[in-house]
């Protein structure tokens, strides 16, 4: 299946190929697709001081089939969001604002992560054999890996997969002893919901951080639930990395007091480990 560029990505490609008058309905057009994609052909030409026959020109010579197919991917296009078309100003100060973010990100989220939540889920970490953390995407690949390094150190098998195939190969081995936990900051992972839903069938316990009501925490036996805090301004990286980390720290630090013995002994032999190796102060972070 090949994937065909959408039309802005179409009219920014061709843009030096067309004729001024051609350019000029493509600034017309970026400049305001909303008003592009509804407005008639006599009033794009009015307003981009051209002819109608221009505005048919136009749309063929981006690959389209005519002007109602072009409104059509314009439509589409749109539907992406907004604030990707938009200029959206930043907050003022060098951070722009994302101490502020993460903050009030952390703070929502801190109400959901209650005892009643956590203590399920961690009781059933602490009873598995093996801990398989699934993850995909830019965020939830890197903090399954993190919560893998936050697993093992304190004697808790644990084994992050970011790579599809693998999942599912990885779920096909599992059994009721195993337990898988899923992330996701949307709740929207078909290759992280499939694998789950393989590990299920095969009777491991399935937990997860992700948001309510998504498809993937509908298949959850237990669910630690976020709420992402997104804003318009799309040049900020998601506070809802921050969110997932502190959820991850919740679970690892209640299952290391659960299981203390067994959890002070393997950070002890860390800590002894590392300081024979690097020398540092005492009161270095652990393994970091």
């Amino acid at each position: 299946m090949t994937h065909e560029p959408d039309i802005v990505t179409k009219i920014n490609a061709h843009y030096g190929q067309l004729r001024d008058a051609e350019q000029k309905i493509a600034r017309l057009v970026l400049d305001d697709i909303g008003f592009a994609a509804h407005a008639s052909i006599s009033e794009l030409a009015d307003k981009a001081s051209v002819s109608e026959a221009t505005i048919t020109r136009f749309a063929k010579a981006v690959g389209c089939k005519n002007v109602r197919d072009l409104k059509l991917r314009l439509a589409q296009a749109l539907a992406v969001g907004q604030r990707f078309y938009t200029e959206v100003k930043a907050e003022p100060g060098a951070n722009y604002g994302i101490y502020d973010e993460i903050k009030a990100a952390l703070d929502h989220n801190a109400r959901l992560i209650t005892e009643a939540v956590i203590e399920p889920a961690v009781e059933a970490l602490a009873k598995a054999r093996q801990i398989l953390i699934f993850g995909v995407g830019g965020g939830s690949t890197v903090l399954a890996q993190e919560c893998q390094h936050r697993f093992f150190r304190l004697g808790f098998p644990a084994t992050a997969y970011s790579d599809p195939m693998l999942m599912r190969m990885a779920a096909s081995t599992i059994d009721s002893n195993d337990v898988v936990l899923c992330l996701s900051m949307g709740g929207y992972s078909p290759d992280v919901q499939e694998a789950a839903e393989i590990a299920r069938e095969y009777g491991a316990t399935t937990l997860g951080v992700t948001v309510a009501d998504s498809p993937l925490a509908e298949i959850l036996h237990h669910l630690v639930p976020m709420e992402p805090l997104e804003t318009d301004y799309i040049f900020k990286p998601s506070a809802a990395r921050y969110v997932m980390l502190a959820a991850i720290d919740v679970l690892a630090t209640e299952l290391a007091v659960k299981q203390k013995r067994k959890s002070r002994e393997a950070l002890r032999r860390l800590k002894h480990t590392l300081d024979s190796h690097k020398h540092g102060e005492d009161r270095l972070p652990l393994g970091d």
